[in-house]
């Protein structure tokens, strides 16, 4: 049987890494879960017992996020030493095969070809707050049913080749575009309201404690109090978004590999990221997988 890791890195975010120790380590065993603890934080190691905790120092440094992808890179290269496939991601983005194909993430990892590195279409799960008036108290999937395309989130996560991995975890160095037909990677930092104003609050203080502007911190511009916006109007611009019929991405997977091009002299591959406008609802065969 293959061996599979899965791979991130937190700081004081109970709400994220609660789905996803369900999620990956329900499937994937704990002891096969690698998460990095910034800042050493007591809840994280309390909730991931079992699973491989490493914990760094909590001080924030200019270029944190180069600094983190770097860590991360280097981190997921070494374990390719001892496994099959390694999953990278952020603790708000879980990997997902659609049960049409019949197979769970494990399972499809197992019997992939190795020496590659393989991308999910990015799903956005939004919290539709017009329609969607339950809270998240177990699974997500069941009471958000809304997701929308996000090609910034349709990263190359699931390495089995060695190559380098970009800041954010948005390019690689590999130069084959591998999109498996039912594989997707939804992002949830638009799941729920209450959670993302919570998470976003967090956020905002670690770029006030670090004291630098945006380019400095080398992250999204959301991380900035002063570029938040104001969390209600967010998400009742979901409603704005338009409605698809049925739950057919491949015109999205074709776009990425017509766009398909060496992003300048990086030595890193991309694709197009257009802003699709679009919203889908995810039919109920997804309901309760995490």
């Amino acid at each position: 049987m293959p061996e599979i890791a899965i791979v991130t890195m937190v700081r004081d975010d109970p709400f994220f890494l609660d789905i996803w120790l369900r999620y990956y380590g329900g499937m994937f065993g704990r002891e096969n879960c690698y998460i990095v603890n910034h800042g050493r934080g007591e809840e994280v190691a309390r909730m991931a017992e079992g699973c491989n905790i490493i914990g760094i120092p909590g001080i924030h440094h200019k270029n944190f996020d180069m600094k983190r992808w770097r860590m991360l890179n280097n981190f997921v290269m070494g374990l390719r030493s001892y496994y099959d496939y390694v999953v990278v991601g952020d603790v708000d983005e879980l990997v997902v095969m659609d049960p049409d194909c019949g197979m769970d993430l494990r399972e499809f990892l197992s019997q992939s070809k190795p020496r590659r590195v393989l991308t999910p279409v990015g799903l956005e799960v939004i919290h539709r707050i017009d329609c969607e008036p339950d809270p998240i108290t177990g699974t997500v999937l069941g009471p958000r049913r809304h997701v929308r395309p996000a090609p910034h989130y349709s990263k190359p996560c699931a390495i089995s080749a060695g190559t380098k991995i970009a800041r954010g975890g948005h390019y690689t160095a590999f130069p084959e575009l591998i999109t498996p037909e039912h594989m997707y990677l939804f992002h949830l930092k638009f799941c729920d309201f209450a959670a993302y104003a919570k998470a976003m609050d967090h956020r905002n203080a670690v770029t006030q404690a670090i004291g630098v502007g945006f380019k400095d911190a080398a992250i999204g511009r959301h991380w900035f109090a002063e570029d938040r916006g104001e969390d209600r109007e967010v998400f009742e611009a979901f409603a704005d978004l338009d409605m698809q019929e049925g739950f057919d991405l491949t015109p999205i997977r074709d776009e990425m590999h017509r766009s398909w091009s060496p992003r300048g002299e990086t030595g890193f591959w991309q694709f197009a990221r257009p802003d699709y406008g679009t919203q889908y609802l995810l039919p109920e065969r997804f309901n309760g997988i995490f």
